[in-house]
């Protein structure tokens, strides 16, 4: 099962397109990165896929659905979950009560809930340690894992992460990327965007390059492993 993106055009007026007939396929259990310069349209891509932005032309199909233009809580039902750029916790909320909010559109079920905060807490150590504590006062690696947790607490079947490493050491980017792995593993279609290039293509299965809001090379990752700054080149 995939995600297909056909011809996709999408920016923030209709009269200013940012993306310009993207086409892209990600498939099920595998990590799909798009790679591209600043500016290039990647994470306006996530936000026209997820619903934020609505697309002047081309469809977007979940799992054979057409979810093309849908709103994001829309998108949520359709089991699409979206790792927003830059930090989103709550700080003034604990933990658990952060998790929680991953489970809006399950709120009314509260065994569904208190179900999803079990395999929360035994997927992520560190949150089950920290439930009762302030998202506030968690590292900047412990509240991007609390971000990552939160989007997956419903069951979700793909996973749009934009820049899940931004603004973290090289340590914490190295845990942020052993997550990313073990959701790779669990089987979840996951669609990535990072600045991180090195990283991602170490996790990565499939790569697209994105210039000037089009599509410019794809193919699988280990190709691009080998000519990465031949690639980096054409973008300076």
């Amino acid at each position: 099962m995939s995600l297909t993106i056909s011809g996709l055009t999408a920016g923030y007026t209709r009269e200013v397109p940012i993306l310009s007939g993207v086409n892209l396929r990600a498939e099920e259990g595998m990590v799909t990165t798009i790679i591209g310069p600043n500016g290039a349209g990647k994470s306006t891509l996530l936000r026209a896929v997820f619903g934020y932005l609505k697309p002047a032309s081309g469809t977007v199909e979940h799992f054979g659905r057409t979810v093309t233009g849908l709103e994001p809580e829309q998108m949520l039902t359709e089991g699409v979950a979206y790792l927003i750029q830059g930090r989103s916790v709550f700080p003034s909320m604990t933990v658990a009560e952060n998790l929680e909010l991953g489970c809006w559109t399950i709120r009314r079920d509260r065994r569904r809930v208190l179900d999803a905060l079990a395999r929360a807490y035994e997927q992520y150590p560190r949150m089950a340690e920290k439930r009762n504590a302030r998202a506030g006062s968690l590292s900047g690696g412990e509240q991007r894992m609390l971000e990552i947790a939160r989007i997956t607490m419903t069951n979700p079947r793909t996973l749009l992460l934009d820049e899940p490493s931004v603004g973290l050491m090289p340590s914490l980017v190295e845990e942020v990327y052993q997550q990313i792995g073990a959701l790779k593993k669990a089987g979840y279609l996951i669609l990535l965007v990072d600045q991180n290039i090195r990283k991602t293509l170490q996790i990565a299965d499939y790569v697209y390059v994105l210039k000037m809001g089009a599509n410019s090379h794809h193919g699988p990752a280990a190709e691009f492993k080998h000519r990465l700054a031949d690639i980096i080149k054409e973008w300076i």
